[in-house]
């Protein structure tokens, strides 16, 4: 939602960042060859550079607290499934301990097949 905002900042601003002095106007008759002909200044618009600053500025900031806070943007909901150990068996092969809301279950993982292998209890975690 916030991303949407931005852009929409973002699309707001851009049309500040046009000048007059941008647009070519050519006389109706050429120029005679004594005459000189004053080019207008080349480069970006102040306007513009300050939009373009604001919006790399927010930019950062965002992602900077996406990295920052562990839930993401995801409005403060805690992930309940997560990878509590993985073995590789070699050929992209392996073994994955995966634990959602506190439940563990073995899988197995391989190209092109998932497969729960058992569930997990506190007796399997305490075994040597």
């Amino acid at each position: 939602m916030r991303r949407i905002a931005l852009l929409a900042g973002i699309l707001l601003l851009a049309p500040l960042g046009t000048r007059a002095e941008d647009q070519v106007i050519y006389p109706r008759s050429a120029p005679s060859a004594g005459t000189l002909v004053d080019k207008p200044a080349s480069g970006p618009s102040p306007v513009l550079l300050v939009a373009a600053l604001i919006a790399a500025g927010a930019g950062g900031w965002l992602l900077w607290r996406q990295r920052r806070s562990p839930k993401g943007f995801s409005g403060g909901q805690a992930r309940k499934l997560s990878v509590a150990e993985s073995r590789s068996l070699g050929n992209r092969q392996y073994l994955v301990v995966a634990d959602y809301n506190g439940r563990k279950f073995l899988i197995g993982v391989c190209p092109g097949r998932i497969d729960m292998l058992a569930p997990l209890g506190d007796d399997a975690e305490s075994a040597p």
